[in-house]
């Protein structure tokens, strides 16, 4: 299988470092080579945080090049924005619609970015662009913090992963919790949903 590279952006306290080990757990259990990248920035609340899984025979290091990302998914939309280097016209940006605004806008008192002029600008990059209303969905699931999880299973729902769906769902069982795991379930199958959802409109 060629290469496949997944790019996850976003903030600390957002839970993108779970999301990426899950990635990485499920493509083991399928017998993939796999790599998963260190965290760039810093993984405290409300800093910077991007890590990398490469999925394929020929991977040998988990750093993705500029313009080589099968999926960003981006767990912030400013975030998201950031790390546009990652994509080309080849990539579909999956993106969590809930902004946090990072720090220095406060401290420069800038605007935060309509979330329409943010996906405008990724357009010029790739015309494939799925929003996810991550907060929305983990509240129905009974937890606002199963907002990573929600995001695992919009990933699944694009049917782009070289890992099969059960294996990332056993992932997320390992990595979850027991006291958190059925909302966490509940979380994925709704994130999975709502992209099958958007798939039969478009």
């Amino acid at each position: 299988m060629k290469d496949f590279n997944v790019v996850l952006a976003g903030v600390g306290g957002q839970g993108t470092l779970l999301a990426a080990e899950a990635l990485g757990i499920a493509a083991v259990k399928d017998g993939l080579n796999v790599r998963v990248s260190e965290i760039h920035g810093m993984a405290q609340r409300g800093g910077t945080v991007v890590s990398t899984v490469r999925i394929g025979e020929n991977v040998l290091a988990s750093t993705v090049l500029e313009g080589q990302a099968d999926i960003l998914l981006g767990f912030e939309p400013l975030e998201t924005l950031r790390n546009l280097k990652y994509a080309s016209e080849k990539t579909l940006v999956l993106m969590n619609t809930e902004r946090i605004a990072p720090t220095e806008l406060a401290a420069k008192n800038l605007q935060y970015p309509d979330v329409e002029e943010i996906v405008r600008k990724i357009r010029s990059f790739t015309q494939k662009v799925m929003l996810v209303d991550a907060p929305k969905l983990a509240k129905k699931a009974g937890s606002s913090l199963a907002q990573n999880v929600v995001l695992l299973g919009a990933l699944a729902g694009t049917r782009l992963l070289p890992v099969k769906t059960e294996s990332l769902i056993s992932a997320v069982e390992e990595l979850v919790p027991q006291k958190h795991l059925d909302t966490n379930i509940r979380a994925f199958e709704l994130g999975c949903a709502s992209i099958e959802e958007t798939e039969k409109k478009t």
